[in-house]
C-alpha cells in the first residue's frame, strides 16, 4: 500500500486515538502520544507538520505495528481505509 503523501501530523495524532494514544506533552512542534493498551507504556514522538515526510511516517508506522503485535499493513489499511 502507497502511504499518504499529504498526511499532517495533527491528523496522524487523530487516527491513532483508536488505539489509546493520548497526547501526553509537547515541546515546539514535536508531540509525544503515549499508550497502554497492551499493559506496557509505549511512546511515539509525532511532528506536528503540515505533511509529514515519507520516511517518518514509514518509521512511526513500524514502531506501532512491532508495538500492537500486527502486520504493518494491517495497521496502514485500518488507518487509511484502502
Amino acid at each position: 500500500m502507497k502511504l499518504p503523501r499529504d498526511l499532517s501530523g495533527h491528523e496522524l495524532m487523530r487516527l491513532l486515538r483508536r488505539y489509546g494514544y493520548e497526547r501526553t506533552r509537547q515541546v515546539g512542534s514535536h508531540v509525544r502520544l503515549e499508550s497502554t493498551i497492551r499493559g506496557q507504556a509505549h511512546r511515539v514522538t509525532i511532528p506536528d507538520h503540515d505533511s509529514l515526510r515519507v520516511g517518518t511516517l514509514n518509521a512511526i508506522l513500524s514502531d506501532i505495528s512491532d508495538y500492537l503485535g500486527i502486520e504493518r499493513s494491517q495497521l496502514e489499511s485500518e488507518l487509511f481505509g484502502k
